[in-house]
């Protein structure tokens, strides 16, 4: 699982980081991938919906609608894709779908929607920013360095779990581990980013940031790990070897481009 695991990251790594120095269109494109693929993972685990129902693909389109909004240049037209999707998915239930369970069909679309196609949508609010490469870049390495050191520190030194309940593999080592990794990877990609856009970020700020991003990085971690025990699976899909399905990979990122967005709308401006 381990060499899966390497073998994957390696391959997918190098095109993702040259996908966020293109920016637009080449990053929405990757989002809008992962949007898709994940929330089409999302409506498949949860077993309420056929992979063929209608309802699938409407919640897809309206996934991939929200995680498009921050391209709108027309503050209406968010509204109007929201009501679109509460509209057309309530009334495609009521002509179709049997009574038995009809909501909890329609509950599980629009969490999905927003869980999936809302949350992602802020890696494209921070692409957009003004400095927004280094925003993205410095979120997304953390995050991986989070995942990596939680990983390797819960393998050699976890013992003492820390929600048995939701995730029994996640250990306070694991924690401890991802959240000296962010540090240390936050510390690096500010670094690295020095030599193209010098001044970037405080060293506290820094800091402090690479400790946020690893606490809303396992908070999201749970949160999946929470859904899956819950439809009771142990990964969302086999899609990426080594990791799982893109839910798997990505859960992590959930939470994290949001808290980053407005760190850098409202401390670090």
């Amino acid at each position: 699982m381990l060499k899966q695991r390497v073998k994957t990251a390696v391959v997918a790594l190098p095109p993702i980081m040259v996908l966020v120095w293109l920016g637009i269109p080449w990053f929405s494109i990757f989002i809008a991938g992962v949007v898709l693929l994940g929330a089409f993972e999302f409506f498949h685990i949860t077993a309420w919906l056929d992979r063929k129902s209608p309802l699938t693909y409407l919640g897809l389109l309206w996934a991939l609608a929200l995680a498009m909004s921050p391209h709108y240049g027309n503050a209406r037209i968010l509204p109007a894709v929201m009501t679109a999707g509460v509209v057309i998915s309530l009334a495609w239930l009521l002509l179709h779908s049997p009574r038995e369970g009809a909501f909890h069909k329609w509950a599980w679309v629009a969490a999905g929607v927003l869980y999936v196609g809302w949350m992602l949508s802020y890696w494209l609010d921070l692409r957009i920013m003004e400095d927004g490469r280094s925003w993205v870049y410095l979120a997304m390495c953390t995050t991986f360095a989070n995942d990596s050191g939680a990983f390797f520190a819960g393998r050699a030194w976890g013992r003492r779990q820390l929600a048995p309940d939701i995730s029994p593999g996640k250990t306070w080592a694991g924690g401890v581990g991802g959240l000296l990794a962010s540090i240390a990877g936050a510390m690096l990609v500010s670094w690295i980013l020095g030599f193209f856009f010098p001044g970037f970020l405080a060293c506290w700020q820094l800091i402090l940031l690479a400790c946020l991003i690893s606490l809303f990085a396992q908070v999201g971690d749970l949160v999946e790990s929470l859904l899956k025990r819950n439809v009771g699976l142990k990964q969302s899909s086999s899609f990426l070897p080594g990791h799982g399905g893109i839910l798997d990979r990505f859960d992590s990122f959930i939470f994290v481009g949001a808290m980053v967005y407005y760190y850098a709308l409202w401390v670090a401006a």
